[in-house]
């Protein structure tokens, strides 16, 4: 922690221009403004949608932008008008970063699809850096249990696996899990605590993930390409692959639900409308509420869940991209400065 009135210069992994390499930058230390608080970074997850950002794949980019929306850190400076967080506190930082609070879905507690939302590492600087300023209400307090860089992934990929679980419905026994990345390895612990029987789904031939998979509880792995041994009542994509959602789609059972879970995906194929017919559903998650975090968070002691994870230094923030856009490790990638 700094001393009160150090100034320091803050080290930061910048996008300055689409579709490029992060850039090793040294910038201005950032003070809070009202309602804001500033936090020293401990660790940052390593996101999918940070993929997005970078390679322009979501509307209305800001550049420069810091990526990184998974934060762990301790709050070091505190704005006017904060009354609910302490300095020194350990809070986490997701990817939704501000709302309105005054549009028709805030005032119908549907703040993840607010009308003039802010997004961590995407609309307002993230956590590829030494400090990030974060408004008050959309940091959660993590208490003290567990290290930085195991709880880091949990802010987004356990955050969205969380929203689309509840999605899917309390009633889905029988889960599918289409791609067993940072969120489904995270999910499928939930799950399996929940009593749920958990499918997981990976890329054809992939046996290494498949049997990570099984480790963490899933009672049957195969690839997108195979069907379950039984229909499913529900199936979570966290692929980006938009032809497996006929195929999920083709997996449950009637009246089942499939659930889209990233925030951006390939087209979709056309498909016959037999497989949608007899009341399946299909439904895409959008960002998240603060109740989801509070939800979570307050879960995720009790089930357990241990994180799976590849520590990199900051300025090693390309490399840990580049290898998770080949899928070099299993669950997540986390940031430590």
């Amino acid at each position: 922690m700094r001393t009160a009135g150090e100034e320091i210069i803050v080290h930061a992994m910048v996008l300055n221009e689409l579709g490029s390499s992060l850039a090793w930058t040294e910038l201005a230390d950032p003070q809070p403004g009202p309602g804001e608080v500033r936090v020293e970074v401990a660790a940052c997850g390593v996101c999918r949608t940070d993929l997005h950002v970078i390679d322009g794949e979501l509307p209305h980019p800001r550049v420069p932008i810091i990526p990184g929306h998974e934060i762990v850190g301790r709050i070091d400076a505190i704005g006017a008008g904060v009354t609910t967080l302490q300095m020194g506190e350990r809070v986490g930082i997701p990817w939704l970063g501000y709302t309105c609070g005054v549009c028709t879905y805030c005032s119908m507690h549907r703040e993840n699809l607010c009308d003039r939302p802010l997004f961590t590492g995407y609309t307002r600087n993230g956590g590829y850096a030494t400090s990030v300023v974060a408004d008050a209400r959309f940091a959660f307090p993590l208490g003290e249990a567990g290290s930085d860089v195991a709880l880091a992934p949990l802010l987004c990929a356990g955050l969205i696996g969380w929203r689309s679980l509840v999605l899917a419905g309390g009633d889905a026994r029988r889960l599918g899990l289409y791609g067993f990345g940072a969120a489904a390895h995270i999910l499928a612990q939930v799950a399996v605590w929940q009593g749920r029987t958990v499918f997981a789904f990976t890329r054809p031939g992939d046996a290494p993930t498949q049997g990570f998979a099984r480790r963490l509880g899933a009672s049957w792995a195969g690839g997108s390409n195979e069907f379950p041994p039984q229909p499913l009542d529900a199936a979570i994509i966290f692929a980006t692959a938009g032809e497996l959602v006929p195929q999920a789609l083709r997996a449950v059972r009637k009246g089942g639900r499939v659930v889209c879970a990233g925030i951006h995906m390939s087209d979709i194929p056309s498909f016959p409308y037999g497989i949608l017919w007899e009341e399946r559903e299909l439904k895409s998650v959008a960002n998240l509420t603060r109740q989801d975090g509070i939800d979570f968070l307050r879960l995720a002691p009790q089930i357990g869940i241990a994180t799976q994870t590849t520590r990199y230094p900051l300025q090693q923030a390309n490399q840990a991209l580049a290898d998770l856009r080949a899928g070099r490790f299993e669950g997540a990638a986390v940031l430590t400065p």
